[in-house]
């Protein structure tokens, strides 16, 4: 195989919802390529891109798959993205480390949720967007329709560049208005025949070449000077023209394909080899420091790590971009993100499971290498003496998550080990191991999502896991002051234990000033602070602890101990055993023993005065709250703002933004169990959501008293 120079590459993401042909596009392109001999079939189960067993047995892309192909001269990488959005990780990945997106339309559907949800990131990404209208030998196609939608959802700025003579299953020819010809293939696709255009087509044509041309010299003054001059432009000109149009987001190139007959393909990828912009011509990526890195062969050597992922009789495989420089096999590099040096000892380009080994890969590039000791997804490595790290993808946050354990005991070391693994190959599953809930939580983006890593973990792993719903993760406050006190007294021959503890407890706010005096029951209790201490919780919020000891009664060097006594207390909370928090407390009276007081004896006394004046504190339950945003069509916004209310949701804000209704609010996390399939249903799958942790509230009277009774009968049974 070449050697590649960076501006012979062109990065590809190939975008597009579930069932608009992606794979088998992906599959037409490296066949034409000549990186596969025979073009395999998603229903075969022989395709480059979908060669894992769960996509296998499905019929659905799960991971993004790395590919390339050749034509013209050019190398095109690509990566084959999953269309759900359950499994977004892949398209978000491969936008970080490509420049150009491929969104595929299908034109029996026209722009469905998914191709606009997809949308909305190369949006973020700043990405250039070529359309691709595929499927047009469907008996169902209709490209008016699918063309109509394009321009509902993405304006003017999409031009058409063809268009098809014959929809539907007799498909076999397009008119292309860049270069005014028209494409005719036989039955078995491939190669066409390009000729005039014909006359039933002409006038049509030449309308589209003219609002083509226009759009092009929209993106360029002197193309725009040259178009009043001549009132036309050359195919070259144009290209010019759209090449500008695409890194500005000015322009979406609408193109016409059938992937499954190979039909439309050369086109496309001499498209994408002549007019795709090149590597220097998008913004230069940044480190971390802000530094604008330069795809350029002769600087220092540095790879970033995109995806990783366990290949049968490979193992641990490393997806990486070259950044800057030339990487060679054999080449050590250091490991920026964990100081460890690196070899590369084989270099591959990857077409889905084939792998060809290369000796060496240039700026722009991207490969993979295996059996990486200290490397992971996101680490960035370089020549010694470079500094260049590279920001980690961002994720969405989860939406989504279940509490799993092994159905067989002994087994949780194992689920672990899998899970980490799994969190490598797909950083949108995060797992959580509980120690306050007691339980394995695995986060994921929807219900689908995480019922395909079940399928993986019983059916690859052979480890059978039982999904049950999480705990909610409550916290324990408590509402106004209360006054404690409790003697801890043990004697039992020999030396005993004795210690007694006064204390005051009140609601922490931030920024309260010391105290001087509390009142109860009319009886006044002046306080002078000698010491204090602020904890920081783990699980948020704040203990502040005010040593008010004056005369000695206790002893300075007990303190300590009553103040692990009530962290005990506040890990478990009185109420139903959950962390407490933002509470003030104040030590103000004791009496110590010259012999039988110890660090045990006040440790037990500050733990019960303390869960004795929690109690009279009016203690409250609160629970996590979430910003919620929806993204809904008008039609279905009085469904989903019902089914919110009925989630105990206070809805904080409405407005519209490109096409849809943006719903925002504060729902509980609680009733946010499974609320990704309840909105599917209720919308047609056309709506989604966000969630962020926002803050813990209180949570009504009546969920309290339901808590409180579950807590007891459950101690009980214990």
């Amino acid at each position: 195989m070449k050697e590649y120079l960076s501006d012979q590459i062109k990065n590809l993401s190939l975008l597009g919802s579930s069932g608009s042909g992606k794979t088998t596009l992906a599959e037409a392109m490296l066949f034409e390529g000549g990186v596969i001999s025979r073009r395999g079939d998603v229903n075969s189960k022989n395709t480059v891109s979908d060669y894992n067993r769960v996509e296998q047995e499905y019929g659905y892309s799960v991971f993004s798959s790395v590919l390339f192909t050749e034509y013209l001269g050019k190398k095109l990488n690509i990566i084959d993205c999953p269309g759900s959005d359950d499994f977004i990780n892949g398209a978000i990945t491969s936008l970080n480390v490509t420049d150009t997106a491929l969104m595929v339309v299908n034109a029996t559907q026209g722009v469905e949720v998914g191709t606009e949800n997809i949308f909305r990131y190369t949006d973020n990404y700043n990405k250039p967007v070529i359309l691709v209208v595929n499927q047009l030998d469907h008996e169902k196609a209709n490209f008016e329709m699918t063309v109509e939608s394009i321009s509902e959802a993405f304006g003017n700025k999409a031009v058409i560049v063809q268009y098809p003579v014959n929809v539907g299953p007799g498909f076999d020819a397009l008119v292309d208005v860049l270069k005014m010809k028209y494409y005719k293939w036989g039955p078995d696709g491939g190669e066409p025949t390009i000729t005039d255009i014909p006359d039933s087509e002409k006038s049509k044509a030449d309308e589209l070449h003219n609002a083509l041309i226009e759009a092009a010299a929209e993106n360029d003054e002197g193309l725009m000077e040259l178009f009043f001059e001549k009132g036309s432009l050359d195919e070259e000109e144009m290209r010019r023209g759209i090449r500008k149009g695409l890194v500005a987001r000015d322009m979406f190139p609408i193109f016409c394909v059938s992937a499954q007959k190979d039909m439309g393909i050369r086109r496309l990828m001499e498209f994408l080899g002549n007019v795709v912009p090149l590597v220097s011509q998008m913004p230069k990526p940044k480190t971390s420091k802000g530094e604008e890195v330069s795809c350029d062969v002769n600087g220092p050597a540095s790879i970033f790590i995109f995806k990783t992922s366990i290949e049968p009789h490979l193992g641990e495989v490393s997806y990486f971009k070259v950044m800057s420089g030339k990487v060679a096999e054999g080449m050590d590099l250091v490991n920026m993100n964990r100081e460890a040096k690196e070899r590369l000892s084989q270099l591959y380009c990857v077409a889905g499971s084939n792998r060809h080994k290369v000796a060496t890969l240039l700026a722009g590039d991207i490969g993979a290498t295996v059996k990486l000791k200290e490397t992971k997804t996101n680490h960035t490595l370089n020549i010694k003496g470079c500094d260049y790290v590279f920001d980690p993808i961002a994720y969405p946050n989860p939406k989504y998550r279940v509490a799993v354990k092994p159905l067989s005991e002994g087994e949780e070391e194992k689920l672990g080990e899998i899970l980490t693994r799994m969190h490598e190959e797909d950083p949108t599953i995060i797992v959580e191991y509980s120690k306050e809930l007691k339980q394995i939580i695995v986060h994921g983006q929807g219900e689908f999502h995480l019922n395909t890593m079940k399928w993986r973990l019983e059916n690859n792993d052979k480890l059978a896991i039982d999904f049950i719903e999480p705990k909610i993760p409550y916290r324990e406050t408590i509402t106004r002051q209360a006054r404690a006190d409790y003697r801890h007294k043990k004697q039992s021959g020999g030396a005993g234990q004795f210690g007694e503890v006064h204390m005051i407890i009140e609601p922490y706010v931030e920024g309260m000033p010391a105290p001087t005096m509390y009142k109860f029951d009319g009886q006044e209790f002046k306080v002078s602070v000698r010491g204090t201490e602020e904890i920081d919780l783990p699980w948020g919020g704040k203990l502040v602890f005010h040593n008010c000891i004056v005369g000695g009664s206790i002893d300075s060097r007990f303190m300590p101990a009553i103040l692990k006594g009530i962290m005990e207390k506040m890990e478990e909370g009185p109420l139903t055993g959950s962390y407490a928090r933002d509470i003030r407390v104040c030590v103000y009276d004791g009496k110590m023993h010259p012999v039988d007081s110890n660090e045990i004896s006040f440790k037990l006394a500050g733990r019960n005065a303390f869960r004795s004046a929690f109690k009279d504190a009016a203690p409250k339950i609160l629970e996590p709250v979430y910003d919620v945003e929806v993204r809904v069509p008008s039609d279905r916004m009085g469904d989903v703002m019902s089914d919110l209310q009925g989630r105990r949701a206070i809805i904080e804000g409405m407005n519209s933004e490109k096409g849809f209704e943006v719903i925002k609010a504060k729902v509980p996390l609680k009733e946010m169990n499974k609320y990704s399939t309840s909105l599917s249903s209720i919308t047609g799958g056309r709506a989604f959501y966000s969630m962020k942790f926002a803050k813990y509230d209180k949570i009504p009277p009546e969920i309290q008293e339901k808590l409180l009774s579950a807590y007891d009968d459950d101690s009980k049974e214990e």
